[in-house]
């Protein structure tokens, strides 16, 4: 079988992988749409400067004529750590916004992944506006609410509900909500299913980023295949797996992330992806602490 003819097998047996990746709990829709808008009307990300880092200027540029825009994935990431060990949801949300655009980029094999990552994004949303309605949502303005915080980059330590991931932590345990014996559609189990997600990209964009001493660059096929046996592959049977590994022959060559990114060249990728491989590892290191404080790392 050659190499076009697994990656269209690949498309079959890749809606198991998916559903051993993150188990499906049904299309949702963006209820939030209005307050992501806003969001990114009142943080202009070009004022902070968030984009390709070209030349060595520091400065970063919006890619014209492209969906997927690294400058914002940027701008939401560093939004996204609160006080000194927590992540706001809004700005965490609005940054998989934007990876989900990266991956759709990469075409439709990498693109049905995305559609699993939109759900769960929407399951948080959508918890977060039924807190909003529902009268224990009385605990002050804003701290059940996804809605824009405007500058705010401080989450208050006593605050409840889906403001962050630390107040949506002690909300859901404080309410009987997670279950850590069976699966639940809480948002302690949808940020976990993220999280894992998470560390697969950074390492993956981590990996595309590094210019070896000597020696040939490995294709981004292989090095997706490297950061996945790292990361989500410890969590599938040995079947999911090997349907992984043949849906990642479809990912495009090296040169075709240098259109996506707006780089001439290796460097300049790496300089990129070097922001935001530190941007993502925070935002994953202080979530990693907060889930595994609480004995969250293995919810079913």
């Amino acid at each position: 079988m050659g190499v076009k003819s697994k990656a269209a097998a690949a498309i079959l047996v890749l809606l198991l992988f998916l559903g051993s990746l993150w188990l499906p709990e049904g299309g949702l829709d963006y209820h939030w749409e209005s307050c992501l808008k806003a969001y990114n009307q009142e943080n202009n990300p070009h004022q902070l400067n968030n984009s390709n880092v070209v030349k060595g200027t520091g400065v970063l540029e919006t890619c014209p004529g492209q969906n997927f825009q690294v400058s914002l994935l940027v701008f939401h990431l560093l939004a996204a750590p609160a006080s000194t060990s927590d992540v706001l949801l809004q700005p965490y949300l609005s940054s998989w916004d934007e990876l989900v655009k990266f991956m759709e980029a990469l075409g439709p094999m990498v693109g049905l992944i995305s559609q699993e990552i939109q759900s769960k994004t929407s399951i948080i949303r959508e918890l977060a506006l039924l807190a909003e309605k529902s009268p224990e949502a009385e605990l002050g303005p804003g701290v059940l609410s996804l809605n824009p915080v405007g500058k705010q980059a401080e989450s208050p330590p006593d605050s409840g509900g889906y403001h962050s991931v630390r107040s949506m932590i002690r909300m859901e345990l404080d309410q009987g909500l997670v279950d850590f014996e069976r699966q639940t559609d809480s948002g302690c189990r949808t940020i976990l299913r993220l999280h894992r997600a998470l560390l697969w990209l950074k390492l993956f964009l981590g990996k595309l980023a590094e210019i070896p001493a000597a020696g040939r660059l490995e294709s981004p096929s292989e090095l997706c295949r490297e950061a996945y046996q790292i990361t989500l592959a410890k969590h599938h049977s040995w079947f999911v797996r090997r349907a992984a590994e043949i849906a990642f022959i479809a990912m495009p060559e090296r040169n075709f992330f240098f259109r996506l990114l707006c780089v001439q060249n290796q460097e300049d990728l790496s300089r990129v992806l070097t922001k935001v491989v530190q941007a993502t590892g925070e935002v994953y290191n202080r979530t990693q602490r907060a889930l595994e404080e609480h004995g969250m790392l293995d919810l079913p």
